[in-house]
C-alpha cells in the first residue's frame, strides 16, 4: 500500500479510538489533518474513549503516555488536552490501530500490547509509547510481524 493511503487509513482508524467525529468535532482524512486538532487541544472525552475502546484503565494509559494521572483528570474537567497531551494520546491512538491492523483481532492487537516482548527489550510494547523512540520501535516490531520476520 502507498504510504500516503496507509497514512490516511491509519489516520480514519484513529478517528474512531478517540471517539470519533462525534467527540472530536472533524473528520481527519490525512495526517496533515490532524495538526490543527493537536495544536488546539483534543476533547477531553478521547481519553475516556480510549479506555473505553483499548479496555485499559486511565491510570494505564496515563503511564503509557507519561501524563500524571491527576493531570488527566484535571484535563477531563477542563474539557481540552494541552497540544501536547493530545499529541500523545494520538501517537497512542495510531499504534493500537497499526497493531490491530498487524494481527486482524482487537484483542491479539491489545494482548501483545501489553505483554512483554523479548524483540523490544523485554518490555511491553505499550510501556514505549511514551516517546516517540519508543513508538517508532513498536511500529518497527509490528512490520516485522506483519512481514514474517521474528518480533
Amino acid at each position: 500500500m502507498p504510504p500516503s493511503a496507509n497514512a490516511a487509513t491509519s489516520s480514519l482508524a484513529a478517528i474512531s479510538l478517540l471517539g470519533g467525529e462525534s467527540v472530536l468535532h472533524a473528520r481527519p482524512r490525512v495526517l496533515m489533518d490532524w495538526i490543527p486538532l493537536l495544536r488546539k487541544g483534543l476533547p477531553s472525552a478521547s481519553v475516556d474513549a480510549a479506555t473505553r475502546i483499548t479496555r485499559i484503565t486511565q491510570s494505564e494509559l496515563a503511564r503509557a503516555l507519561n501524563i500524571p494521572e491527576r493531570t488527566l483528570v484535571r484535563r477531563k474537567r477542563e474539557g481540552t488536552l494541552s497540544p501536547e497531551e493530545s499529541a500523545k494520546l494520538v501517537r497512542f491512538a495510531r499504534v493500537v490501530e497499526r497493531a490491530d491492523g498487524v494481527f486482524e483481532d482487537a484483542d491479539a492487537a491489545l494482548g501483545w500490547m501489553q505483554s512483554p516482548n523479548a524483540a523490544l527489550g523485554g518490555v511491553t510494547p505499550l510501556s514505549l509509547l511514551d516517546t516517540e523512540l519508543g513508538a517508532d520501535s513498536v511500529l518497527d516490531a509490528l512490520g516485522r510481524i506483519e512481514h514474517g520476520v521474528f518480533a
